[in-house]
């Protein structure tokens, strides 16, 4: 982690700014908004893993579905450093959490699906609150440079 982003994520833990703010501010790319977030530190070494992170630096722009270190955790320990390891396999439930294109919350409504650059459409449900496939939003709109990113509590897999 560079020195910024430990003097950023120091502001944000100090002050409780929001990613959303900081997003705001300083129009930071899709991971840097993430990182400064501090609660997608899994979710960063995952997209390392699989070799993601340039692409999600990129123009875009990109809708991503950000599960936080607590859907992670919600893997048993062994699967999940068994998924770390396998790069296609990595690569395929990273890639099903991105929509290419800016869906904002209000859009979402309209929808009963998106397609993923994985390839396979998520399901979108808006009764009892957001869901996207069997995860909840739980922060939505989190604007980035390059795109938005939709908070979630569970990690997306793609169906086989």
């Amino acid at each position: 982690m560079t020195i910024f982003k430990k003097v950023l994520l120091g502001i944000v833990l100090a002050t409780g700014l929001s990613a959303q703010s900081i997003a705001g501010d300083m129009k930071k790319d899709i991971v840097d908004v993430a990182l400064a977030a501090g609660t997608f530190n899994t979710l960063a070494t995952a997209l390392t893993e699989a070799g993601l992170i340039d692409t999600l630096k990129g123009d875009g722009p990109f809708t991503v579905f950000a599960p936080t270190d607590e859907a992670f955790d919600k893997i048993p320990e062994d699967k999940l450093a068994a998924i770390l390891a396998d790069k296609e396999l990595l690569t395929s439930i990273l890639t099903y959490h991105v929509v290419a294109g800016k869906v904002m919350a209000s859009e979402v409504g309209a929808l009963e699906s998106a397609d993923t650059i994985q390839g396979q459409a998520v399901k979108i449900s808006t009764k009892g609150g957001v869901k996207i496939g069997e995860a909840n939003v739980i922060e939505a709109d989190i604007e980035a440079s390059n795109g938005v990113i939709h908070v979630i509590d569970t990690v997306l897999v793609p169906p086989q």
